[in-house]
């Protein structure tokens, strides 16, 4: 696929910190590409480089084929952004401020309208467009602020924690909507959460932490390297399942009266549990998540 950004040696320091330490990576066109990391690993700093927020210090940069620091303009004519705190005015009204943001663009009077109408068709804000912006829920602003990002039909849109403080309904809602733009507008969606079942709807994953890469993939690949699954067994006699376990070489850990055998492939499980049948009060095969992922990688948990 085409690579639609990317970027090599990127730096950023602020004083003798270093925030973005010579990181490379790509994004191709039309995926789902999740930037995940610890508070302070780099991500904000990294994502405002792209975005021609801040100047790097060292690096390049290509966003769909034009050059950071030398083609800024072109590049934010090319993307949108969903930051986590709204830019919005709380007493225009969603149309009101789509106009006004459309207006930034020097569009004609009736490209404006159109291109306005589109953004709140594609965000599903017109059922409430014509309510001032402070007046809506969370997750309407939300909604509303995709809105926003989509008036010039950006070829990227950057969402920043699109989805922090919504309830798991709205967060549903929030979802379809970035799922319809990518499949019906082919756009490439820069996604960075702290939920990490949002990250495993992506199409890949780059993992950083103190300005630095530590892991790239696929949701499927990163599981495969960086996790285990996992069968907890409850035992009818703690004694008798140990003694069975130890006779047959069994690697287990005990937590809560309960057995823990890291498993190298799932379908493991089935011979354990046939050699340890008779001992088995109940049990439970967990695989590997995201979130032991990003445990097991950066050696921090996700932190809101």
């Amino acid at each position: 696929m085409t690579k639609i950004i990317t970027v090599e040696g990127l730096k950023k320091s602020y004083g003798k910190v270093q925030a973005v330490n010579g990181i490379d990576f790509y994004v191709e066109k039309g995926t789902l590409f999740a930037f995940l990391g610890p508070n302070g690993a780099g991500k904000s700093t990294t994502v405002d480089m792209i975005s021609t927020q801040i100047k790097p210090d060292a690096g390049r940069v290509l966003v769909d084929g034009y050059e950071l620091g030398r083609e800024d303009g072109a590049i934010r004519a090319e993307i949108g952004i969903v930051f986590q705190d709204s830019v919005l005015d709380a007493l225009l009204t969603v149309r009101e401020n789509l106009l006004l943001r459309g207006s930034l663009y020097g569009m004609e009077k009736d490209a404006l309208r159109d291109a306005v109408a589109s953004a709140a068709f594609a965000a599903d804000v017109t059922g409430f467009w014509n309510r001032p912006y402070g007046k809506l829920s969370g997750g309407q602003r939300r909604r509303a602020d995709i809105a926003r990002a989509l008036v010039n039909t950006p070829q990227i849109l950057f969402l920043d924690e699109p989805t922090t403080g919504l309830d798991p309904q709205t967060r549903r809602k929030i979802w379809n909507t970035v799922h319809m733009l990518q499949k019906e507008r082919g756009m490439t969606i820069f996604l960075t959460t702290h939920y990490m079942e949002e990250a495993a709807q992506a199409d890949y994953i780059t993992i950083m932490d103190h300005g630095s890469i530590l892991a790239k993939g696929t949701p499927a690949e990163l599981k495969e390297n960086y996790t285990r699954d996992m069968l907890r067994i409850t035992p009818k006699k703690d004694e008798k399942l140990s003694a069975l376990l130890g006779k047959e070489e069994i690697a287990f850990q005990k937590s809560g009266g309960d057995f823990i055998i890291q498993l190298r492939h799932t379908a493991d499980a089935i011979g354990i549990i046939d050699k340890c049948r008779e001992e088995i009060a109940g049990l439970e095969v967990r695989r590997g998540t995201m979130d032991d992922v990003f445990l097991n990688i950066t050696g921090a948990k996700v932190r809101n």
